[in-house]
């Protein structure tokens, strides 16, 4: 004697047991008021880098590609708020996750004329934060916790992340 079990019976075990053998995946990435993850990379110019680097400051995390087409959009306008707000304490740090390697990432620094510093990262810095496509800014208070976060970029984005910054930058 044997036991038709409908099919769709089956995909529907299957589909909850994935969600249940993986909950992490479904809220990895921090929120807003949290302590942002610690990181160690490794700038294209060769200095370590971690987030205790940026204590007391306020930092924007932008996770970016150099294929990415919105990415390339942020990019003038993050150098700007560099320019604009760096003296004031704005700090920015460009994290790519393209599979090119360094020169890739070096070329694209020249092209845009990037004056913050950029470095690869892994799995492990973009699981942390919850990156499954770019950009995603992360704006980080001076107390190391998340203040924002930007998940694509337009000029609605631009605005908001500018009204964001002078408004960290005010508090003690």
């Amino acid at each position: 004697m044997s036991i038709r079990v409908p099919f769709s019976r089956i995909l529907l075990i299957i589909i909850a047991a994935s969600f249940l053998a993986a909950p992490g995946l479904v809220d990895a990435a921090p929120r807003i008021g949290q302590p942002a993850p610690d990181f160690k990379v490794q700038s294209t110019s060769g200095q370590p880098i971690s987030l205790e680097n940026y204590r007391g400051h306020v930092l924007i995390l932008d996770f970016f590609a150099t294929w990415c087409q919105p990415c390339r959009l942020s990019i003038p306008h993050l150098v700007e708020m560099n320019r604009k707000y760096g003296k004031q304490g704005l700090q920015i740090l460009g994290l790519s996750v393209d599979d090119g390697g360094e020169r890739v990432v070096k070329e694209f620094t020249d092209e845009y004329r990037v004056n913050y510093p950029l470095a690869l990262v892994g799995d492990s810095a973009t699981a942390d934060f919850g990156v499954r496509s770019v950009p995603v800014l992360y704006l980080i208070d001076k107390k190391g916790k998340i203040a924002e976060v930007y998940r694509g970029y337009s000029s609605e984005t631009a605005r908001a992340l500018e009204s964001a910054i002078k408004r960290l930058l005010a508090e003690k």
